[in-house]
């Protein structure tokens, strides 16, 4: 951090032009946004450069070093990605340009050559919690810089306050572990945004339907925010978001923000879309206990959404999966997996197959000719037989407590709030009701959700069932059931709500 601090210091004073290079997604773009207020607060002058998800592909990329080093630029601050970029930084190095790296994913055997390589997940980094994501470690990086300004302690606190709206936001779309720092961070970052200044922010919670004054939960954050920030790097162009977060126009920002909830739509009907293709494929082609892995490919399918399509197929068949699309010979797409399987280390085992390919544990992607696929297919589904068995398929459920319908009243919702805000490594407690009745037909709610009614003790308690329309023909009115939930705000109500998560027949 010394070395990071000083040489951006030594740009300041020696006024040399900066640029920030981040990835696409949330913690990307929020690392860039923190990134470039807190250099121009310092009285630096820095731009910013967000790889196109189509055009460039993720990462930082030699020819944009090229770029910025013909346009005089001499500091270069990696933020969310470059850890793996040690071509790129020998070649910043090679025209001249200094490079620092923050970033939170795990190296390789050797660190890119700059000037300071910032990664709790460095090897020989001491720093206690390795859980920061991208924005994170930006926001260390910020705090250390605002802090040589000599601000008053109020004013450095204020101003860090409001930089933390942002960084939580990033730290709940990255799905890093909501515990330790990262915990205290969303904590007081969503507290925040119960007063928010910054037009685009603000613009972008009015599509998001907050209201003003109301606290988003850690969760809205994940599927309602969130969503619709990444929807510019999945569909057309991640800049958008900086500017949305960066400027002060009022207009601007209110049409940034339509802009993104537009494509959020775009990218919701696209993601659809290609998983009722692959669901009837499944369907024409029943997925038994033969195949352990599975591979779907298709000419034109958006590359945008694929990973959340992996994702959902991966939750209906609770088995690794990857989705891919071909465009002209070559297939691209994602991986997702479940927790008995390394889709890495799987991939690791043929990489001949790809002409390139990166991920972790549970999600990763590639580019492969696309005339290999089958091979791919017969490959990958081998691998990972040799791993995984038949109970690895069928996913389980694991209870925190178990009540009585008469048990769920205002008080517990408020004593469950007390362990907030949840996410990776901090799920909400997960409820059961045993030997409940099912009190009425289930009614289906925009085709894909339900509303069921269940009865026990002359009690009824109403569950909205997110996502489980397509299995509201399991259930029969006077049947007994086993149901898991969670307890959730009921931001029309004002009240709760308890979400239904999986049922069976009880047992």
């Amino acid at each position: 951090m010394d070395l990071a601090v000083a040489r951006i210091r030594r740009a300041i004073a020696d006024n040399e032009p900066m640029e920030i290079h981040g990835d696409y997604d949330v913690d990307g773009t929020t690392s860039t946004v923190i990134l470039k207020r807190a250099i121009e607060m310092a009285g630096g002058k820095v731009g910013f450069q967000i790889p196109n998800r189509f055009r460039d592909g993720y990462g930082m990329h030699a020819a944009k070093i090229e770029a910025a080093a013909a346009n005089g630029i001499k500091l270069i601050i990696s933020v969310d990605t470059g850890i793996r970029a040690a071509a790129v930084v020998a070649r910043a190095h090679e025209l001249g340009v200094d490079v620092i790296v923050t970033d939170h994913h795990l190296p390789e055997g050797q660190l890119p050559p700059a000037v300071a390589v910032l990664n709790p997940n460095r090897p020989d980094c001491t720093y206690p919690d390795k859980g920061l994501c991208g924005v994170g470690v930006a926001f260390k990086v910020v705090h250390a810089l605002l802090g040589t300004l000599n601000w008053p302690d109020y004013k450095l606190r204020r101003v860090l306050a409001s930089f933390l709206k942002i960084v939580a936001i990033g730290t709940v779309a990255d799905v890093v572990p909501l515990t330790g720092e990262n915990r205290v961070i969303v904590r007081h970052g969503l507290s925040g945004l119960r007063d928010v200044r910054n037009p685009g922010l603000r613009a972008l919670l009015n599509v998001a339907e907050f209201r003003d004054g109301q606290i988003p939960s850690a969760t809205q954050v994940a599927f309602r925010i969130a969503p619709r920030i990444n929807a510019a790097g999945r569909m057309e162009d991640a800049r958008d978001v900086v500017e949305l977060f960066l400027t002060d126009d009022l207009a601007k920002a209110k049409s940034l923000a339509e802009k993104l909830h537009l494509l959020n739509a775009d990218r919701q009907q696209e993601e659809a879309s290609i998983v009722e293709d692959v669901l009837a494929a499944c369907e024409a082609e029943p997925v038994t206990d033969c195949q352990a892995a599975l591979v779907f490919c298709a000419p034109g399918w958006h590359r945008g959404v694929l990973g959340i399509v992996a994702s959902k197929i991966v939750e209906r068949f609770h088995r690794p999966v990857f989705v891919l699309s071909e465009e002209g010979g070559i297939a691209q797409g994602s991986g997702r997996s479940i927790p008995a399987f390394h889709l890495l280390n799987a991939m690791d085992s043929m990489p001949g197959l790809f002409i390139k390919y990166g991920g972790h544990h549970h999600a990763a992607g590639l580019t492969m000719d696309a005339a290999r696929v089958p091979e791919f297919r017969e490959r990958f589904n081998q691998y990972a037989s040799t791993l995984l068995t038949p109970d690895d398929f069928c996913p389980t459920v694991e209870l925190d407590a178990c009540l009585d319908v008469s048990d769920l009243q205002e008080n517990i919702f408020r004593d469950v709030q007390q362990l907030a805000p949840f996410g990776n490594s901090n799920p909400e407690p997960l409820f059961g009701v045993m030997n409940a009745e099912v009190a009425s037909p289930p009614a289906l709610w925009k085709e894909k959700h339900m509303k069921l009614l269940l009865k026990q003790d002359r009690r009824i308690l109403l569950m909205k069932g997110f996502g489980l329309g397509h299995r509201a023909a399991e259930l029969r009115p006077g049947m007994r059931v086993d149901v898991a939930f969670n307890l959730a705000d009921d931001q029309w109500t004002g009240g709760w709500s308890a979400l239904l998560r999986d049922f069976r027949e009880a047992q």
